[in-house]
């Protein structure tokens, strides 16, 4: 069937929809990883956004239940190239198309991604709608004038505290929607963690008494988490804190630093970072629209981004506080950075 993307300024890619064939309004975004498509369907920070994978060619390996990072796919569209109609792996469960239709998203290929790309690497990131009905931007611009992500976080984070057993230090983790990955590395080091709904109080973290507070990754404008921030702020200087992307971005904030928009954001798997404190530059996964832009006062940059300058890490200079912004934990793309997650352990009381 005849499908459609929509750009907001007016740029109209005509393709084949595949999946569950319903028109979608998101944020237009890209992807540069070449293999993960697994893991970047159902990475809770895609909340809201339509994916474009660079790679040409997308379901080759089908899909596996085993490498999802959450419960279901968070995206709310998907544009491929080229769509694999025969997958062949060991590991293979079930078809893309079919994965799609049964959790209710749209896909769109057979358009120019790298002509889309190039589209949203000049001008940003962009709104649009994926239809198989609309012709024109006149067609669907209440749709797009009207979208709204500001409430992505509170969508993917769990709704209910839930633990897992650990015999290892304590971690209380607050989940702006963390990546299933994220809790297997701690649990991996034999944590004991418990984690938390994106609007519980810093009383409720506190009340547990854990060796460390996790901020996680999320979707979404970190200034639009206001009251969150004011909760992270009463747990500086009590306990430990560590965060990932929007995490780290969250704890920029409470401390008095502040954020700002990318152009087109970090999204793939083969972004450099160096490592200012080891001396080393290590190839890194990353989602992200929004950096830290000024760090806060008495902090000082552990990470930089080789591509951009950007801040990609930092740490207290007196407290206990250190967080990155890409994702050590992969998935999709190279584990150099999960010593990251050692260097977190080292913060646990």
């Amino acid at each position: 069937m005849k499908a459609k993307l929509i750009l907001e300024n007016g740029t109209i890619f005509e393709g084949k929809a595949f999946g569950y064939i319903k028109e979608t309004v998101g944020e237009v975004v890209f992807n540069t990883s070449m293999t993960g498509y697994e893991e970047i369907l159902t990475d809770p920070s895609y909340y809201g956004q339509i994916v474009t994978l660079t790679y040409p060619l997308v379901g080759n390996y089908g899909i596996n239940l085993e490498d999802m990072e959450s419960n279901s796919p968070k995206v709310k569209g998907f544009i491929v190239r080229e769509k694999c109609e025969y997958p062949n792996n060991f590991r293979c469960e079930l078809e893309l198309e079919n994965y799609l239709k049964q959790n209710k998203i749209i896909g769109l290929e057979g358009i120019d991604t790298r002509a889309l790309t190039k589209i949203l690497r000049n001008s940003g990131t962009m709104k649009g709608v994926i239809s198989v009905e609309a012709n024109t931007l006149s067609d669907v611009e209440a749709k797009i004038s009207s979208f709204s992500n500001n409430t992505a976080v509170a969508e993917v984070s769990t709704k209910e505290k839930y633990d897992l057993v650990g015999t290892g230090k304590h971690i209380a983790i607050m989940d702006f929607g963390i990546k299933t990955n994220i809790i297997k590395n701690f649990s991996k080091r034999g944590c004991k963690v418990t984690v938390f709904p994106y609007n519980s109080s810093a009383e409720e973290v506190l009340s547990i008494n854990p060796d460390l507070v996790f901020l996680s990754n999320g979707p979404g404008d970190p200034e639009d988490l206001s009251e969150v921030i004011e909760q992270i702020k009463l747990i500086v200087g009590k306990k430990p804190l560590v965060g990932i992307c929007l995490g780290h971005q969250l704890l920029a904030l409470a401390l008095g630093g502040q954020t700002s928009k990318l152009k087109f954001g970090h999204r793939g798997g083969n972004h450099p970072v160096k490592d200012l404190i080891n001396d080393r530059v290590h190839i890194t996964a990353q989602n992200h629209g929004y950096y830290v832009s000024r760090i806060p006062e008495g902090m000082e940059i552990t990470h930089i981004n080789m591509n951009d300058n950007t801040v990609e890490g930092m740490r207290h200079t007196a407290l206990p506080i250190f967080s990155v912004q890409y994702h050590p934990e992969a998935c999709p793309g190279p584990k150099d950075s999960e010593y990251i997650f050692d260097e977190f352990m080292k913060y646990a009381l």
